[in-house]
């Protein structure tokens, strides 16, 4: 989404908002993964192969740590670690991380101003239900659910550990406030959208502005395109469908952009309070993404 946005505003004037309750501490590093695939990604340098890391990738450290029995579930390319140990020793040196997501950014060139949520620690945090040999109850982080699990694992709840004691990282309210257009994008609403939503004073910031926010949803026809959306709504209480991301943001956006397969579901959008516009959502080339980052601006 921040690649058609790219096509069609420039660069300097988008600011995005990024999820870290994902983040993890791991070999004593911290690890931003949404931080860190947007980076890639808008550098034109992320692993076409896996959409995360870095193209070109070796894994040489990892078959060392595996050849010494070391945790390596979550896979860290040669290149990648270097923006993990330069992240790391920034932190310990008292740098915030909105600054050494700042400079990470500055590193690769990037225009657009890049916001973690919160500098503070803010951990999503899933509970399984009975599962095989996964006694229900049991918490686990969500890199342990997601990439270890293999997000297969059926969820009865999910928690944003830290988040009610965060604050919003600089810069994110004023963005808020004073943007011409805040789009939610087609992330999961429930793992990747209300980690920041549970920051106080976020959710209320973008209620506050709901006639100017456009939402894009990340369900059609039934399915998200990729990752656990669909099933995760199903298992804590919502429904797998445009009317049920509707039902999740009809507080906090005028606009829900949906595919055109579910263009028969526009009444039950309207009836959840939100217009709906139907319209090509899968960004399968830069064309399409462009084409939907005209349709957010124009809605």
């Amino acid at each position: 989404m921040l690649r058609g946005l790219q096509q069609v505003v420039d660069a300097a004037d988008l600011v995005a908002v990024v999820n870290t309750g994902d983040d993890l501490i791991l070999h004593g590093l911290h690890i931003s993964p949404d931080l860190d695939t947007i980076t890639y990604t808008l550098a034109d340098q992320v692993n076409p192969e896996t959409g995360w890391g870095l193209a070109g990738e070796s894994w040489q450290a990892m078959t060392s740590l595996e050849r010494y029995g070391g945790v390596s579930w979550f896979r860290l390319g040669d290149l990648d670690l270097g923006t993990h140990l330069y992240r790391t020793q920034r932190l310990n040196d008292g740098a915030t991380l909105s600054e050494v997501t700042t400079e990470v950014a500055a590193a690769w060139d990037l225009p657009l101003t890049m916001l973690p949520m919160s500098n503070d620690r803010v951990e999503t945090r899933v509970t399984l239900e009975q599962h095989h040999d996964e006694p229900g109850g049991t918490e686990i982080s969500f890199q342990e659910y997601f990439v270890q699990r293999q997000h297969s694992v059926p969820v009865r709840s999910v928690r944003f550990a830290g988040a009610s004691d965060a604050s919003p990282a600089p810069g994110v309210l004023e963005a808020l406030r004073t943007a011409k257009r805040i789009v939610i994008a087609p992330s999961n609403p429930l793992v990747s959208i209300d980690p920041v939503l549970a920051v106080p004073g976020i959710r209320q910031a973008i209620e506050a502005r709901r006639d100017d926010v456009i939402a894009i949803s990340p369900i059609i026809a039934g399915a998200a395109l990729k990752g656990p959306a669909d099933r995760l709504l199903i298992e804590l209480g919502h429904e797998a469908s445009v009317a049920g991301v509707a039902a999740l943001y009809k507080d906090l956006a005028r606009v829900l952009i949906i595919d055109t397969a579910d263009t028969d579901a526009i009444g039950q959008v309207q009836a959840a309070g939100m217009q709906a516009i139907a319209t090509e959502s899968i960004m399968k080339t830069p064309a399409i993404a462009k084409s939907l980052a005209q349709t957010v601006l124009e809605a």
